[in-house]
Order: C-alpha cells, then structure tokens, then sequence
C-alpha cells in the first residue's frame, strides 16, 4: 500500500483528534459553588443565581515516567565468568561454615548466661525492685524476651548450618 492509501485514514484520526480538542476548550468550565461543591452541569444563569464562581478547567499534568533500563542479553557475558573454581567455593563453604559454628557457640553461651539469670522465672531481686514491684516485673519479662530471641537466633543459626555442604 502506498501512502496515498493511507492520506484519507490519517486525515480522519486528525481530524477526529482536533474535534476532541475544540470540545475540551467548548466544555472547559465549571462552577464552585457554596459548600465546597463543583459542577458543571448548570447554566451560566443558575451559577449565578446560586453565587457560584466560574472556573476554566486545565488539561491535567502528565509526566512521563523513567525509561526503562535495556535489559543486557544473557550471552553477552563471557561464558564461566560466573563460575568459581571448585577448591574455591569449598575453601568459601568450610569458611562460612567455621564462622556460623562460632556464633552458634557464642549464641549458645548468651542463651545459658541469660538462663542462669533468669532462675527459672524468679531472678534476684536488685535494690531498686525491692520497694518497687512493678520494675521487677518488668525486668521479668525483658529477661523472657531476651531468652526468646536468643533460642530463636539458635535455630536459625541451625538452619543455615544444614544448608551449607557437609
């Protein structure tokens, strides 16, 4: 097809598009009348009658957002550059795994320490807590608390050491 076939086409959605314009300037009033209310479906006389003021509306802002990032093609990187060697990756996992079993250690000392504070519910009372219950309690259950975290430190300390290659 050439572009003489498509001359009446474009000429149609033009013209279509210039009418749409005309009627947003026609119908680009409206009124705010009293009690914050706006319309524009009375007459010039019955805003008047209502006390209502003209507005001329605006075409609303547009903003055009960012463009997207090009996506880079998966055979673009050369090929094992993501690969680590196999010594090196089990020299990483017995380093990872040394480390999380020094913090379970250390977790598992914390957590006995806390116990050992705690007494089962019922810690030593501090000279501040004798006059004062309230405080006491309140010790109380931030001890509980800690204890709660730490357990649950443990565990996934735990999970990640069952993830990692024996």
């Amino acid at each position: 097809m050439t572009f003489a076939a498509f001359l009446p086409r474009v000429l149609a959605v033009c013209a279509l598009c210039l009418s749409a314009a005309g009627a947003w300037a026609q119908g680009s009033v409206y009124y705010v009348c009293p009690g914050n209310v706006f319309t524009n479906t009375i007459t010039q006389k019955e805003a008047d009658a209502r006390g209502c003021k003209a507005r001329e509306a605006q075409q609303p802002t547009t903003i055009s957002g960012p463009k997207p990032r090009p996506v880079a093609s998966q055979g673009s990187a050369p090929k094992g550059a993501d690969r680590v060697d196999a010594a090196d990756q089990k020299a990483r996992d017995s380093d990872a795994r040394r480390i999380l079993e020094e913090e379970l250690r250390r977790a598992e000392e914390r957590l006995d320490a806390l116990k050992r504070e705690f007494n089962n519910g019922e810690p030593e009372r501090r000279g501040d807590e004798n006059r004062n219950a309230q405080r006491y309690l309140d010790r109380v259950a931030e001890m509980r608390a800690a204890i709660t975290r730490q357990e649950a430190d443990i565990a996934a300390i735990k999970r990640e050491l069952a993830k990692l290659p024996a």
